[in-house]
């Protein structure tokens, strides 16, 4: 049954959609935020279908972490993102390219903005991630691992190093950090 998984979808892409409009709003009467706009990653639980529905914009991440293993979930929607997946460049040359702060998509830079959904089946034990680039431009998927190891059982504490491990290694973004299971 797709009846659950859609309508998590839809909702998570309503939100985003009125999010959009309210960025692109406050945009377009204030000189001083002409032109902003942001990112965003949203997940709705459904606990009686064991789903997540996700919703995402930009280059902010969801990932799951299941058997130690860490997933990323979401596609950036950046100019490195898309030459990573076209073949021109490597993830590895990906995280040093000049231009990896270009997003592709954006929220609040047009009346109307592209969500990307989605739904993944979530099991027992599972761990939500979902971070700004401010974490994953900073700190690699081992470092996250391996903190994740040591706090499984403290998520606050494991957020928490985590940003304080991006800031130590020159936290040039804001660094956002959510963690659920």
């Amino acid at each position: 049954d797709h009846g659950a998984a859609d309508d998590g979808e839809e909702r998570v892409a309503s939100l985003i959609q009125e999010a959009n409009r309210r960025v692109f709003q406050r945009a377009s009467e204030d000189a001083a935020t002409s032109g902003m706009g942001t990112t965003m990653t949203v997940a709705l639980v459904d606990s009686r279908a064991g789903e997540i529905a996700f919703g995402h914009v930009g280059d902010s991440r969801a990932y799951r972490v299941r058997d130690g293993e860490l997933e990323q979930l979401t596609q950036d929607h950046s100019l490195v993102g898309e030459l990573v997946r076209s073949g021109k460049i490597s993830p590895e040359e990906a995280e040093t390219h000049p231009q990896r702060s270009v997003i592709t998509r954006a929220l609040g830079t047009d009346p109307d903005v592209d969500v990307d959904t989605f739904s993944v089946p979530a099991q027992p034990g599972d761990l939500f991630m979902i971070c700004s680039d401010g974490l994953t431009s900073m700190v690699g998927d081992e470092t996250i691992l391996e903190v994740l190891r040591r706090r499984r059982g403290d998520l606050d504490a494991a957020a928490k190093e985590l940003v304080e491990n991006a800031n130590r290694r020159g936290g040039e973004d804001n660094i956002t950090v959510v963690f659920f299971e």
